[in-house]
């Protein structure tokens, strides 16, 4: 494809009325240099970000990414970076922005036993999507794998921008080799979700008429039969149904994007259609429990834990002190159930808690639930079997 097509694609782009802020890692950096060199990209580019170590990728998420170069490595990229178009634009229409994330393995200095690929994936208030092109291994020079992802990623913010790429896909492709081809993606987001990401609404139920009693909050990634027995136990103790709870946002990640949410959501409901589930935006505890007031919250000896440690208060103890009292003045409490913590099987009175998140807490005995099984694990002997 000729400069002057490129240039034409983006002068289409910066004709637009979306901003944009573009997160690149790894390669497709390209795309930013373009887009600048183009007059109108003021218009557009809101802030453009290359965080090429480990340490500075995390540091963009909010925590390490299981794998630096994967579609939903670039997912939650695109996610941060529509978030941090938010805050750089508060007064645009959120349906105007756009978040990209892409992530780039190719040709470096020394050999790479994993394929040549990129991922960019493109978040918006409506729609997540994806774009993967796995390149013919030492069949190009970086440059020319290097322009391929910068092209790649200039399609998929076109496309988001409601512009006709057809013919320009068409030119990209013909540069493409034997088997490569883009493997594009999209989700959808249900009107709730949307709603649930822009602030708009504070949780989705299913079924639509549950009230929930008590709440099992967690990430399921992915649910195992240790959740299903901790429901179970839950319910039979606090003479109430339990009601799993997903929720979209969290303290030191990106939210969930729309392929994550129908992803778990399905899960949960493959693996227990029984038990009612609420998708939410509560993060926190606090939040949580003035969302979900009067409730009993089903949590592990790890997850009271972290609520006692300061460091989710930014080291301030009246951080945590106003953190419990909103969940008393709630009329919230915990069923704390027994979890693996540095090796050992702990319950709660294992742990050394403040008075004052004790008062609030009640044990499930060893005796009545052990289960050592976690979802890393199962997320770790997942990948194990299919590679």
């Amino acid at each position: 494809m000729t400069e002057s097509s490129w240039t034409e694609l983006i002068t289409a782009i910066h004709a637009n009325e979306h901003q944009a802020v573009l997160a690149v890692t790894g390669g497709g950096s390209r795309a930013i240099s373009q887009l600048l060199q183009v007059p109108g990209a003021s218009r557009t580019v809101l802030e453009a970000v290359v965080p090429y170590s480990a340490a500075a990728l995390a540091d963009w998420l909010g925590s390490a990414a299981d794998q630096a170069c994967s579609a939903p490595t670039a997912r939650a990229m695109a996610m941060a970076s529509w978030i941090r178009a938010r805050a750089l634009s508060p007064k645009s229409d959120p349906h105007q922005l756009v978040g990209v994330g892409a992530t780039a393995s190719l040709v470096s200095d020394r050999p790479k036993r994993g394929e040549h690929r990129v991922h960019v994936a493109i978040q918006t208030a409506t729609t997540t999507a994806t774009y993967s092109l796995v390149l013919a291994k030492d069949d190009r020079v970086r440059l020319a794998e290097e322009t391929l992802a910068a092209q790649l990623l200039l399609l998929g913010l076109a496309k988001s921008c409601q512009l006709d790429v057809a013919d320009t896909r068409s030119i990209f492709e013909k540069d493409l080799q034997g088997n490569e081809q883009i493997k594009s993606s999209l989700q959808q987001a249900n009107a709730e979700w949307t709603e649930l990401l822009l602030g708009e609404r504070s949780q989705v139920c299913y079924p639509a008429s549950h009230h929930a009693q008590s709440v099992f909050p967690g990430a399921f990634n992915p649910p195992h039969v240790g959740h299903k027995r901790i429901a179970a136990i839950a319910a039979e103790r606090l003479g109430c149904p339990v009601s799993y709870e997903l929720s979209i946002t969290n303290v030191d990640k990106p939210p969930l994007d729309f392929f994550e949410i129908d992803t778990r959501l399905k899960q949960l409901r493959d693996f227990d259609g029984q038990t009612p589930i609420l998708l939410s935006d509560a993060p926190t505890f606090p939040a949580k429990a003035a969302l979900f007031p009067g409730c009993t919250f089903v949590v592990g000896a790890d997850t009271i834990a972290r609520i006692a440690n300061p460091k989710y208060y930014r080291g301030e103890a009246t951080g945590f002190a106003a953190a419990i009292q909103q969940i008393a003045d709630g009329g919230c409490r915990f069923l704390v159930f027994g979890r693996q913590l540095q090796g050992k099987f702990c319950v709660l009175s294992d742990i050394e808690l403040p008075q004052a998140l004790l008062d609030l807490c009640d044990e499930v005995s060893a005796a009545d639930f052990r289960e050592d099984i976690s979802s890393s694990e199962v997320r770790s002997a997942t990948s194990l079997s299919e590679s």
